[in-house]
């Protein structure tokens, strides 16, 4: 083995994280700029500081400072994992040097790496001294003092400005390297490999990294001003922080012109144009999909065609459309059927993956890198075909553009990005769209498309197997909503990376209890969003978070936790089961539930209450309380045929077709339901029992003994019972508007929800049938429904709080 392979075999063994996020923004260092206007937005999205009142009392005080500490030492430790990713290949590349074909010459080496080690081992020493003060105090009291660690740091900072000095020599080298030399490219792209995806899945480029020191710069500065503010002027450290802010202020001012930012253009005027986010999206023309670079600047967005560089070119990028921010309008929507036609290519794509496992322990180094290859070529004609969330874009002049992503997610980050920007005063500059396309090289933070299988070392943390996540209830909205969670994960496509909940009943407090389980290789990361669905109008996202999955710290039991999802807080369960999957083609289908015992539909689903009836309840509740007749005037029988069949076939493609049906359809389909069901929600040989209590004439005491009937009734069959009274009495609340009185919907339901045991009399039997649920529903103190399944406490691990 020559050194070349030993330094790609050294980057393979490497277990460096590296911090991801949607996308790197800088600041911009000018000295006439007031230094609180530098916060770049990794620092913002990395440490919140809280505001000072200025009521605020010492107490206070102190423990704002304690949180702004926690923060810096939480910037601090990925700041130190991105030096580290920035270091890993020295090491490999200094040992080719001495070779007779090295990747990079001594010199080149030195240069790229320049101070890196220096200022790496700067920060360790500062974070591990700040952290353990930290540890040692477990009160605000003003004993904590880090002043001299601050000045310390500062007057060491000096290291920066080598740093600086050689940076445009150093990403010269680099840039020049990645595109000439694919040994080179190929070493950036292992060490690029390695990351922890706790928001979403990006590869920094060498570059980016490179860049990471300069943005710490203006960091030190801003961190200082943040920290004195929260130092009261009595404080042991308050002195020790004004030297250091002062230190680091005309440190700052000097060292100005030589940090101007790496992801800017200049246009007329002395304005600047700054890249703030890029990546792969597919772009809509005309009905075809292509594969696109997206990138947003400080005005505008670009889509650029990307050219991949071949052996002796660079990577070129061909303009394809712009389009300016001001007066740009976003709109969203969702491809509910996802194209059948994929299911071949995720097939073909699972057999070469299990061919490359096969091939990975034998010496056909050729064949593995073929089979390699038309993996990633499928996964990337995957990715190209997939994407079901379309992002529109409307300018003012006229121009449309459609995008499509893969995850609701990644669109709501896009979108979060560019409403961040459209919200300010724009001052828009026509560009020079050769030249800002050319500079796309120098500029992007995303080099490659986010393909799993470009990763050539598989993580054993992530998971293989069925990934199940029980969606219970969310607190925290501030007015009553129909709201649904959608579930994503990352890993291989071999099947659906997505699943969503039904959507609630209009309430403030949503709740669900619905299981959802997903197929899953190479998962790491759930991503988990909260909508609120809206007739009429795009649905709207009230919040998401991204959830690091870890087979160590899942297993078959529940694990319960509760996510903060912006405002609004959601609770739910995981569980996860590693086994070998099946190919995509062969998955079992899903188990019908029409003409299905009660028991066995309730006992798959997980759930007291089928997923049918609640569907349908909440649809109809959603809109069709004012329907003149619901319940009474039945839907068109075909389309009601066509629901009932989606429901024995595809759970998720039914609840996704039911929001767009009539609403006479859905309650007609809750009516086939009930009526198809082999025994009646409440059982045969309770009937003679209730007819008797029908004699009773006091009207407390048959609710009683009704009441008491019920209880002995089959937990499933009672609590579905129990839910639907309750929702046929909130149905009767708007009598005055659908004329469905309490004897009207039990005159519907009374024959579906209790049947003789024997057919005599039907005329009597109907009376009783309806008389007996009219009873039920008069009833003002029926217990509540529960809807999820009762279970032994033991099955479930701690509750965790994110």
């Amino acid at each position: 083995m020559d050194l070349y392979q030993e330094a790609v075999l050294y980057l393979e063994t490497q277990d460096v994280p590296v911090e991801t996020g949607a996308a790197m923004e800088t600041g911009v260092l000018e000295e006439d700029v007031p230094l609180e206007e530098l916060v770049s937005p990794l620092l913002s999205q990395s440490m919140d500081f809280p505001a000072i009142p200025k009521s605020c009392s010492p107490e206070e005080m102190l423990e704002r400072r304690l949180v702004v500490l926690k923060g810096i030492v939480e910037c601090e430790e990925v700041y130190l994992s991105e030096l580290e990713a920035l270091l890993m290949p020295m090491k490999a590349l200094r040992a080719s040097a001495g070779t007779s074909q090295p990747v990079l010459s001594s010199q080149q080496v030195q240069t790229v790496f320049y101070q890196v080690p220096e200022l790496r081992d700067l920060h360790q020493s500062f974070y591990s001294a700040l952290k353990g003060r930290l540890s040692e105090t477990s009160h605000m009291g003003s004993e904590l003092a880090v002043g001299d660690l601050f000045l310390k740091l500062v007057n060491q900072i000096g290291l920066y400005g080598g740093f600086i000095e050689n940076y445009e020599e150093a990403v010269a080298i680099v840039g020049k390297c990645t595109q000439s030399d694919p040994r080179f490219r190929t070493l950036a792209e292992r060490m690029m490999s390695n990351n922890t995806a706790d928001k979403a899945r990006a590869k920094y480029t060498f570059e980016a990294l490179l860049y990471k020191p300069l943005d710490r710069v203006t960091r030190t500065t801003l961190v200082l001003h943040d920290l004195l503010k929260t130092t009261p002027a009595d404080h042991t450290d308050h002195v020790a922080l004004q030297e250091a802010l002062r230190l680091s202020r005309g440190f700052l001012s000097g060292v100005n012109e030589s940090s101007q930012s790496k992801r800017e253009v200049m246009l007329s005027h002395g304005l600047r144009r700054q890249l703030m986010r890029d990546g792969f999206v597919v772009d809509v023309s005309e009905g075809e999909r292509s594969l696109r670079h997206l990138f947003l600047y400080t005005d505008l967005l670009l889509c650029t065609r990307f050219k991949q560089a071949t052996r002796g070119k660079q990577d070129q990028y061909r303009f394809c459309w712009y389009l300016p921010l001001a007066g740009l309008k976003l709109g969203w929507s969702s491809d509910h059927e996802p194209d059948t036609r994929l299911q071949a290519t995720r097939t073909k794509m699972f057999l070469l993956r299990q061919q490359l496992q096969q091939q990975a322990g034998s010496r056909g180094l050729m064949v593995a890198a073929r089979t390699r290859k038309k993996l990633e070529q499928t996964e990337l004609m995957l990715l190209t075909q997939s994407p079901l969330f379309r992002l529109e874009l409307h300018s003012p002049s006229g121009k449309s553009h459609t995008l499509l992503l893969p995850s609701l997610y990644e669109l709501e980050e896009w979108r979060e990005a560019v409403h961040k920007l459209t919200t300010q005063n724009i001052e828009t500059v026509p560009p020079d769209l050769l030249t800002l396309t050319c500079t796309c090289v120098k500029l992007r933070m995303t080099q490659q498309p986010p393909l799993q299988s470009s990763n050539p070392v598989e993580n054993e943390a992530s998971l293989c197997g069925t990934l199940s996540v029980a969606v219970h209830s969310a607190c925290g909205l501030q007015q009553p909503a129909c709201v649904y969670v959608c579930l994503e994960v990352d890993g291989y496509e071999f099947y659906d990376k997505q699943a969503q909940t039904h959507s609630s009943v209009h309430s403030i407090n949503p709740q669900w209890d619905q299981e959802l389980s997903l197929q899953v290789d190479g998962a790491q990361n759930l991503r988990v969003v909260c909508v609120s669905q809206s007739d009429g109008h795009e649905d709207a996202v009230l919040g998401k978070t991204a959830l690091r999955l870890e087979s160590k710290s899942l297993s078959k039991r529940w694990r319960r936790q509760t996510l903060q999802l912006g405002p609004v807080e959601v609770t739910l369960s995981l569980r996860y089961s590693p086994h070998p999957l099946e190919p995509p083609s062969s998955t079992a289908p899903q188990l019908p539930i029409f003409c299905v015992p009660i028991e066995t539909v309730a006992q798959q689903e997980g759930a007291l209450v089928p997923l049918v009836v609640r569907c349908c309840v909440e649809e109809v509740e959603r809109r069709g309380l004012a329907e003149v007749g619901i319940y009474r005037i039945s839907g068109s029988a075909s389309e009601i045929n066509t629901l009932r069949a989606a429901f024995d076939s595809n759970l998720r493609e039914a609840v996704t077709r039911l929001r767009s049906l009539e609403v006479n359809v859905v309650s007609g389909v809750l009516k086939l339901y009930l009526r198809e069901l082999p025994e009646s929600l409440i059982p045969s040989e309770l009937f003679h029992s209730l007819a008797r209590t029908l004699d009773i004439q006091d009207m407390n005491t048959r609710l009683v003994s009704m009441l008491s009937l019920l209880q002995s009734c089959p937990d499933t069959k009672r609590c579905t019972f129990l839910y639907l009274m309750h929702h046929l009495q909130r149905v009767s609340e708007r009598q005055h508007v659908n004329k469905m009185t309490l004897l009207n919907l039990a005159t519907v339901f009374g024959p579906s929800l209790l049947r003789p045991p024997v057919a005599v009399n039907i005329s009597q039997e109907v009376v009783v049938q309806v008389q007996v649920v009219y009873c039920y529903l008069q009833c003002n103190n029926l217990p509540e429904a529960q809807i999820s399944m009762p279970h032994d406490p033991e099955e479930d691990e701690e509750t965790t709080h994110t």
